[in-house]
């Protein structure tokens, strides 16, 4: 193991006959194309890329599309495959369980407990079981049972356009439950499981979800985690949940209420397996993904059934070089963009993808290795974050399992380090196998930066734009600098199907986030620092706005600063974020205590775990540090930048908009 490497190495070059063999290989072939770099500027023709793309990948419409595109309100408001009709779960789970087709009795999901047991509530579904805690579903088995939750949602009036909630454990009914939403036409908004009651009930205000699927809880790391009791106060909290549909995974005993909740069984199980499967127009919604901002309000993400397709799929096929025979295996919840994207992606070729519920180191740090080697997984995807701690344990626990079957590596969610990077590719990957390390956002489902797997990499390069992508690097000005190889803002110059349509509370703040920094021309402006080497690969450099990146878990500052003031203790707070060994950035609160309100070791625990209990443990500070000012602008609002600046050591800049410079001591004092 190299303890400085070198970035500009190229430490992986795949032979002639790797990049012969993959799926965009086969597509240059097609469209007689020679190079990657003529690939990639062939398809910035977005609407031949994107139109050349449904026949490609088989994918299917009830009604075909009178135009790929109408941009007549510019990209920002692009309307996608315009007059066409479809829905995903007709092209991830329909057509594959037909009674024709072969893949009917394939494996759809591989569900592993992190307690080796199967759930409470069995399979009683259809699904198999073994005794070893593995549940198999096959295709059959995800049609019928994603029939019942459609059924079951029309029963309590769900239709097209409404919203419903997955508050759920990681179990293979969320697979059926996305896609009975998708069924029909309701759109379906996963809520990440690690979620306190505040962060939910902020998605769930927003959404107006009338029903909301949860459980009774979940095991990590050996315990018991409850999660149905913070359902009930965040709907209390939130309101409009009429009622909730509850899984039972533990069979704990959880607080009832006989008027809204209804147990699984009774709800979905005992409802007709037939259903036929909406038509849907290609920009109906279909998801709504929440994605924190800087200003304390979640976005809620927008994406159509035409869109989050047809970009899933793509990656999937030419990104991840997708075979019948793989086994894709990606840590994420179904909270997360990453957890919708795997199942999509992979369904829509009949794939198989693996979904566990718990720890990676539970009951050993070589839980994913044993897991790979037992079920001969063939794709791994993971955050850095993640590997940086499973690094630490050291490689004996990695050396002890069979991972021959890997063919590709994961990775998203924030920039690498190096000596990580290295030990991913080198330890787990054997030194052969490429990490296609990605990245984009909740805002496209998927990736504005993609390496393909026949390209060669240079550590933590995430390889060049993603195809159908119109990628760029510009400097505040909006002039490109990608080709002269400067650290700039990574923009898009066009849309794609899967950019969200605008936001759930209105075009204002659509327009605001994304579109108004470049105007003339109109630029996406993603928030991240990227560059392009002389050589090609593409790097990122972390966010350019201030959102809090903690393992690959995007939090607004104003979150964490109102889950501190909810404190009586509390009279303002500031959250800002540092650099972390292990989740890349954590989170550091100062804080501003009532009149009379003592400071304590105690108190700086109680604020940590209100954090964690409203937001998730994840975003718990790691230093609550006390101070009796902060320093403002005249206006009143709080310069976390010199915050920031102050506790990490960094240039403060310009500090000339400062109304109170002297509360920059007092916030170094703290430290």
């Amino acid at each position: 193991m190299r303890s400085l490497p070198d970035l500009d190495e190229i430490v992986y070059e795949p032979s002639e006959e790797t990049v012969e063999s993959t799926n965009v290989a086969a597509f240059m072939r097609e469209f007689g194309i020679d190079t990657y770099d003529e690939l990639i500027e062939r398809s910035r023709d977005v609407e031949w890329f994107w139109d050349v793309l449904p026949e490609y990948l088989g994918i299917e419409f009830y009604e075909d599309y009178d135009a790929v595109r109408d941009d007549s309100d510019g990209p920002q408001f692009s309307r996608w495959y315009v007059g066409g009709s479809l829905n995903v779960a007709h092209n991830t789970v329909d057509r594959h369980a037909a009674v024709d087709d072969e893949r009917r009795n394939k494996v759809a999901v591989i569900w592993e407990g992190e307690d080796g047991g199967v759930s409470a509530s069995g399979a009683s579904g259809g699904s198999s079981d073994s005794s070893d805690g593995v549940r198999e579903v096959t295709y059959h088995e995800l049609r019928r049972q994603s029939n019942q939750v459609a059924n079951a949602l029309e029963e309590r009036g769900v239709g097209t356009g409404d919203t419903v909630g997955l508050y759920m454990p990681m179990v293979p009914e969320v697979v059926s439950i996305l896609y009975g939403c998708f069924k029909v036409g309701a759109i379906a908004v996963p809520i990440f499981s690690g979620f306190g009651v505040d962060a939910t009930a902020t998605r769930i205000a927003d959404s107006e979800c009338s029903v909301l699927f949860t459980g009774d809880g979940f095991y990590r790391r050996g315990k018991e985690v409850l999660l149905k009791g913070a359902a009930d106060e965040a709907i209390e909290e939130a309101g409009h949940v009429e009622h909730t549909i509850v899984f039972e995974r533990l069979g704990a005993d959880v607080p009832w209420n006989d008027e809204r909740d209804e147990r699984w069984e009774e709800a979905v199980e005992t409802q007709s397996d037939e259903y036929e499967t909406k038509e849907l127009d290609a920009s109906q919604e279909s998801m709504l993904l929440y994605s924190s901002g800087t200003t304390g309000k979640p976005k809620g993400i927008v994406h159509t059934h035409a869109g989050i397709l047809l970009q899933t799929a793509k990656e999937i096929h030419f990104g991840f070089d997708h075979r019948d025979a793989d086994r894709f295996f990606w840590v994420s919840d179904i909270g997360w963009m990453m957890g919708p994207w795997t199942l999509i992606g992979n369904h829509a070729f009949g794939g198989t993808v693996f979904i566990y519920e718990g720890a990676p180191d539970y009951p050993e740090p070589d839980r994913f290795w044993e897991m790979i080697d037992r079920h001969e997984l063939s794709t791994f995807g993971i955050s850095p974050t993640a590997i940086r701690a499973l690094r630490k344990r050291g490689d004996d626990w990695v050396e002890g399992h069979d991972l021959s079957s890997l063919r590709l590596l994961g990775s998203t969610g924030e920039p690498w380090d190096p000596e990580s990077w290295l030990w991913f590719y080198e330890t787990v990957g054997r030194g052969e196998v490429p990490i296609i390390n990605i990245s984009g956002g909740t805002e496209i489902c998927g990736c504005f930066l993609m390496p393909l797997p026949g390209m060669p990499l240079k550590p933590c390069t995430l390889g060049k734009p993603g195809l159908g992508m119109d990628v760029d690097i510009v400097n505040a000005a909006g002039e490109s600098v990608a080709d002269d190889h400067e650290r700039g803002f990574l923009v898009a110059r066009d849309s794609c199907p899967s950019m969200t349509k605008s936001l759930w509370d209105g075009d204002e703040r659509y327009l605001e986030t994304y579109w108004s920094t470049f105007e003339d021309p109109p630029l996406w402006d993603h928030g991240d620092w990227a560059q392009q080497d002389a050589d090609g690969f593409w790097f990122l450099h972390g966010r350019a706005d201030d959102a809090l990146n903690v393992a690959g878990r995007k939090v607004g500052p104003a979150e964490v600063e109102g889950a501190l003031i909810d404190h009586p203790a509390v009279n303002q707070a500031a959250a800002v974020g540092a650099p972390d060994d292990t989740t890349g950035t954590a989170v550091v609160a100062y804080v501003i205590l009532e009149e009379g309100v003592e400071e304590s070791d105690d108190l700086r625990a109680e604020l940590r775990e209100q954090v964690g209990d409203e937001l998730g443990k994840p975003f718990r500070p790691r230093e609550v540090l006390f101070v009796d000012e902060f320093p403002k602008t005249q206006s009143g609002k709080i310069i976390r930048r010199a915050i920031q600046a102050t506790y990490t050591g960094e240039d403060l800049g310009d500090m000339s908009s400062i109304e109170n410079p002297d509360a920059l001591e007092e916030v170094e004092r703290a430290r």
